[in-house]
């Protein structure tokens, strides 16, 4: 028997949101999905007052959390699933739970960190049936703030979009081989660590958005690339660079699973999270501590043969695809956790 399931998320490419209503069938759910972009919408000045005067408040906010408490009198889920700091207010999180509708978030983001920090989420936060967090350094702040009841859970990989590329040329290999690939913004500590290697002489290419407004980076950058490309270029390059997002106070990233599942080889943050992901340095990925060992690790990489690398990248895509890391089995967590009777 399936479970029904109202999920409030972004329902777009490379969101969570996707990832988990893709999943959902495999995961024994019936899952129909409420776009919390829909909460910003408005004229574009109005939103900028209500973003910064407001608290990072969503200008729609009521009127959201107003029609998920309709669409839970309507369609009586077994629970609600929200994702991030999701526009829901205490308010209609109260009349959910006087249904005897559960209702949880997955924090996707840190609340803490000052670019998301939002007083209407704080107060919303305690009234969570259950709060599942990616990154351990939110455990003891979400118990402080209220809430009763919390698990880690970390991001996964999507099956359907995080696989080797469909075919890899040789010209493709040798384009990106000698490379240090990094997809994703030109965040400040991103550009920190690629101008770390830029001036140690290390082959960098950039896919992803702001790159080319970084003057001394910008003959770097490639732009954005379509999915399957990118699979190509994780999949080819002599390394990838994983990086966490420092602000959130990370242990790992959505990255952390995508690119080992593409095939990657992986330069990665050595954090806790991940050393519990991969295993001992050089096992199956590359750690480096801070920016003025990155080059050196980047250069080991870089230094490998072929085959040498393409070892470590299959030990690393076996770590992740063996050991229960999909979507699907983050949402066999949640259903369990929410409805722990379910059979």
């Amino acid at each position: 028997m399936s479970k029904r399931v109202i999920l409030v998320g972004i329902p777009k490419p490379t969101h969570v949101g996707l990832h988990l209503i893709n999943a959902a069938p495999a995961a024994g759910i019936e899952m129909s999905v409420m776009n919390m972009e829909e909460a910003f919408a408005g004229p574009r000045l109005l939103r900028a007052l209500f973003w910064r005067l407001l608290g990072h408040r969503p200008m729609r906010l009521a009127e959201f959390s107003a029609r998920l408490v309709e669409r839970c009198r309507a369609e009586r889920p077994d629970f609600v699933l929200t994702t991030g700091l999701a526009p829901v207010n205490e308010a209609a999180l109260k009349q959910i739970a006087a249904m005897g509708i559960p209702v949880a978030n997955f924090l996707t983001d840190d609340p803490w960190n000052p670019a998301h920090r939002a007083p209407w989420f704080m107060r919303a936060l305690p009234r969570y049936r259950h709060v599942f967090t990616p990154r351990h350094a939110n455990e003891a702040d979400l118990r402080a703030r209220g809430v009763q009841s919390l698990s880690y859970l970390p991001f996964a990989y999507a099956p359907e979009d995080h696989h080797p590329p469909a075919s890899l040329s040789a010209e493709e290999r040798s384009r990106w081989s000698g490379l240090v690939a990094f997809i994703g913004g030109a965040d400040a500590d991103r550009v920190a660590m690629v101008r770390a290697l830029v001036r140690a002489g290390v082959p960098v290419g950039l896919w992803g958005g702001y790159w080319k407004e970084q003057p001394d980076l910008a003959a770097y950058a490639h732009g954005h690339a379509d999915a399957e490309t990118c699979r190509k270029i994780v999949a080819a390059a002599g390394a990838n660079l994983c990086l966490v997002r420092r602000a959130n106070r990370d242990g790992h990233s959505m990255r952390s699973y995508e690119m080992p599942a593409i095939g990657g080889l992986l330069l990665v943050e050595d954090t806790p999270d991940h050393q519990a992901l991969y295993g001992p340095d050089g096992e199956a990925v590359f750690y480096f501590t801070q920016v003025a060992d990155l080059a050196g690790r980047a250069s080991v990489a870089l230094a490998m043969t072929e085959g040498e690398r393409e070892f470590l990248r299959q030990k690393a895509r076996q770590k992740v695809v063996s050991c229960g890391n999909t979507y699907a089995e983050r949402l066999e967590v949640i259903r369990h956790v929410l409805t722990p009777h379910f059979v």
